[in-house]
């Protein structure tokens, strides 16, 4: 029997700059604007017997303040409470900010809670992450997303393949979606053709297109082999993802963008990817990423977690059959540790939690700091 309970709680608001300004389809259609920076929440939390953990969660482009703000609001909620109890006190964050809701900018403040409580867990049992939760493998294949964002001329295209090809990454995805669908087309015929047919070779439309354009797309791109085509729709189209699911051989990916338990079951229920793309920062955390992924292990469906590669090779380590991670190395600069890669797959660390120890520059891009309760 424990004892130990939760005494302290740091939350820190941190910004981190992009080297360049991003951008995908959204912004080629006018929808959103460039991003230039990150909003990270990191929960750091520590218990009355010296164990620690650090959890995450961030907001790109808008949001960032509000899941502080809320953040600080539910905090105390924690505070003399079991860290093991990490389902029960996930049900009490909920409950704390219940008339935000169960989705959106509300769980994505609790997703840091959950994954500091589950780091603290598995550093206090000495085990990495995906051994806590039962770990299927030891690598997970991996794809770079970062090098083909669409502001990112073709030759510089092709240049970015080729060095995440060297680097030993095992797939590449590249951003379409944008007004001319001939570009898009050239595009990715351009690096189907310089990595050859063996690569493997996603594309992600980022909700950009209507359904009769969809239609249209994903008949082309049939030529080119992929691995997948992402949200080639709305996010919150399953009809219209089911429909390309079920009519074309090149698996469909999607959900990412959605926020809750939930809304993942209705999209599992409708057979609306052959892909399922959760984010556990985004849908709340460890705890509602566990039940989403057994319901897509049920309906057996294949896993890419999206972004958060740090967070995701734990969690998809422990899916039963072979998923893919997203490899980003934009949150490189906020760790002192990173991720290795190898002959196409990212190794699960084998440090204690999630193994990641915040930078001193993380510290110097924090906005907003606040503490809830007291130092052990």
């Amino acid at each position: 029997m424990t004892h130990d309970r939760i005494v302290h709680i740091r939350l820190s608001s941190c910004y981190l700059p992009l080297a360049n300004p991003i951008s995908d389809a959204k912004v080629l259609t006018g929808r959103q604007k460039p991003m230039t920076e990150i909003a990270m929440l990191f929960a750091e939390i520590e218990t009355r017997d010296g164990h620690r953990g650090l959890g995450f969660s961030y907001s790109k482009r808008a949001g960032g303040p509000g899941q502080f703000a809320h953040a600080k609001e539910v905090a105390p909620a924690l505070l003399g409470e079991d860290p093991n109890d990490i389902a029960r006190l996930w049900t009490k964050l909920c409950w704390a900010g219940a008339s935000v809701g169960r989705s959106g900018m509300g769980v994505q403040a609790y997703g840091a809670f959950d994954v500091a409580l589950y780091d603290l867990k598995a550093r206090r049992a000495g085990l990495p992450l995906a051994k806590l939760l039962g770990a299927q493998r030891d690598a997970v294949r991996c794809y770079n997303t970062s090098g083909g964002f669409l502001h990112t001329p073709l030759e510089q295209l092709l240049v970015n393949a080729q060095a995440s090809r060297e680097r030993g990454i095992g797939g590449i995805k590249l951003k379409v979606g944008q007004p001319d669908r001939q570009a898009d087309i050239r595009r990715v015929e351009a690096v189907r053709k310089y990595l050859g047919d063996d690569m493997p070779l996603m594309v992600d439309a980022n909700q950009q297109w209507d359904r009769p354009t969809a239609q249209r797309m994903c008949r082309t791109f049939e030529a080119f082999d992929l691995v997948w085509i992402e949200e080639p729709l709305d996010a919150y189209d399953y009809e219209g993802h089911a429909a390309l699911a079920a009519t074309f051989d090149t698996p469909i990916a999607t959900g990412e963008m959605l926020t809750s338990l939930g809304e993942h079951a209705e999209l599992i229920r409708q057979r609306s990817a052959d892909y399922l793309m959760p984010d556990a920062p985004r849908v709340g955390g460890i705890t509602p990423f566990l039940k989403i992924a057994a319901l897509a292990e049920h309906a057996d469906l294949s896993l890419g977690p999206h972004f958060a590669m740090e967070l995701h090779v734990h969690l998809a380590a422990a899916y039963p059959t072979e998923p893919w991670v997203e490899h980003f190395d934009w949150l490189e600069p906020l760790f002192e540790e990173r991720l290795e890669i190898r002959d196409g797959r990212m190794l699960v660390p084998t440090r204690p939690g999630l193994g990641l120890t915040l930078t001193e520059q993380a510290r110097a891009w924090t906005r907003e700091q606040v503490e809830v309760g007291e130092r052990a």
